[in-house]
């Protein structure tokens, strides 16, 4: 077997399995001794499933060798974030109180993945409630960045985002509603993408209730890769229907779009962002690529994005006070509550008449977000104007945590709109991951893939790494 599986692609295994040259189990084997190697380290994953991938990857084997139709995913090590449904697990949450919360059926991401025939190795770690851009928690403890220690790998996809870094994987599924996608992808020199909302089917059975209309028109399931062609190859198998979702999409979705390169608005950051000098020189080098490539740059700033970026907590405040945030309140670790207590008191709680105003609002800025597209279909921008934070920087108080989300309007406001990014690094600066985010107009993902190659194809392969101690 060759020892160094891990570090292949998700293309690159999935073609070999397929062909016969390697065996789901050869990969399997490689990835969870990758998996025992270096998580001590990290603590990316927090439920390994060592003796079921195992039983997995044997079937899948059996399987090939009987000359049954094998999927895309087939034999394809993956993992799974902790706060969706996996049948016969629990869907913890980084909740202690969810423990027991044993899920009776898969979430349709995790679904539509094992249908393509891909075996889940581990579930990762996020903050408790997924709700911290740090991931750390009382019941599993820190996931570290393995870039630097000292920052966050963020969240709540750290563990996703620290796993498929680190080799723990070739995929990783994750989920963003604030930037849980993009922000750790950005924090650990991988690629993340955040899907339109109904392009990949959703559902928690372990969930008493529905999430409230924010979270279902601004929530959506993604995952991370350490390539394009990954993040591709991982996209489509995703994305097929699952009746369980009210809000999926039958958008197609295919080769790159054609026509060739496009018109790109590059959305430098305003002088009153006071912007990390490492994020302005990474949009730089993206838009050099992008220029080279033949497209066609321009700098220009979307419509309304500090607007946009500061309704979503404030329809979030509005909407959970009598829901989550009483749930946080009851079983929230220590740090949540403190960052969620700050995170709130940077929003308004809008009555009913503000509410609905509130999404009007949301619907005419997205009107002009989407007219804008027609004339710029692709935007190149920051994912935060501020390098990865240091751990725990939302436990600073209410200042710090007003800075942080001002940081982070760029991802706010795309999640307000419910439109896909795609972070993508663009190298190291000081050792740190860097890299920009691209947006684009509705079910339009393959206009940002086709962009990341672009840009990808510059910087020299960041990851697989092994983790940084100090």
């Amino acid at each position: 077997m060759t020892t160094a599986l891990w570090r292949w692609s998700a293309c690159e295994l999935a073609r070999a399995i397929r062909a016969g040259e390697i065996t789901s189990r050869d990969a399997v084997e490689s990835c969870l001794a990758r998996l025992h190697e270096v998580n001590p380290q990290i603590n990316a994953v927090v439920d390994v499933l060592h003796d079921e991938a195992l039983a997995e990857a044997d079937r899948a084997d059996t399987a090939a060798l009987r000359g049954e139709p094998l999927g895309s995913l087939h034999g394809l090590p993956v993992t799974i974030k902790i706060n969706v449904d996996c049948a016969g697990r629990a869907t913890t949450n980084g909740v202690a109180a969810f423990r027991d919360r044993i899920a009776s059926a898969d979430s349709p991401p995790v679904a539509n993945w094992r249908k393509a025939g891909a075996i889940v190795i581990g579930r990762t770690n996020v903050p408790a409630f997924s709700a911290r851009f740090f991931t750390d928690n009382a019941l599993y403890g820190r996931t570290l960045n393995p870039w630097a220690p000292g920052r966050t790998p963020g969240g709540s996809s750290g563990g996703a985002a620290a796993a498929v870094a680190t080799g723990i994987g070739a995929l990783a599924h994750g989920n963003d509603r604030a930037g849980s996608i993009r922000y750790p992808a950005y924090a650990c020199g991988v690629f993340g993408l955040r899907p339109t909302v109904g392009r990949v089917p959703t559902f928690e059975p372990s969930t008493p209730a529905e999430p409230t209309v924010t979270t279902q028109l601004t929530h959506v399931q993604g995952l991370l890769a350490r390539s394009i062609p990954d993040l591709r190859l991982g996209l489509i198998a995703m994305a097929a229907r699952d009746a369980r979702d009210p809000w999926w999409v039958p958008a197609p979705l295919g080769d790159a779009p054609s026509g060739g390169p496009r018109r790109v608005a590059l959305c430098n950051p305003p002088v009153s962002a006071k912007a990390d000098d490492a994020v302005i020189a990474a949009l730089k080098v993206a838009a050099r690529n992008l220029e080279a490539a033949g497209w066609a740059i321009e700098e220009v700033m979307p419509p309304h994005l500090k607007e946009a970026a500061q309704l979503f907590f404030s329809l979030i405040r509005t909407e959970e006070k009598a829901g989550t945030t009483t749930a946080i309140e009851k079983f929230g670790d220590q740090a949540l509550r403190r960052a969620r207590a700050s995170t709130m008191a940077c929003a308004i709680e809008m009555d009913f008449a503000g509410y609905v105003k509130a999404f009007a609002r949301r619907a005419t800025i997205l009107r002009e977000w989407q007219l804008f597209f027609e004339r710029y279909p692709l935007l190149l921008m920051p994912i935060s104007y501020q390098r990865p934070l240091s751990n725990d920087f939302d436990q600073r108080g209410e200042q710090a945590v007003a800075e942080m989300l001002s940081a982070h309007q760029p991802m706010l406001a795309v999640s307000t709109l419910g439109l896909p990014g795609l972070a993508v690094p663009t190298g190291l600066i000081d050792g740190v991951p860097i890299g920009v985010q691209l947006v684009a107009g509705r079910f339009q993902e393959e206009l940002c893939l086709a962009a990341g190659v672009v840009i990808e194809s510059d910087p020299a392969a960041l990851t697989p790494i092994d983790p940084v101690l100090s």
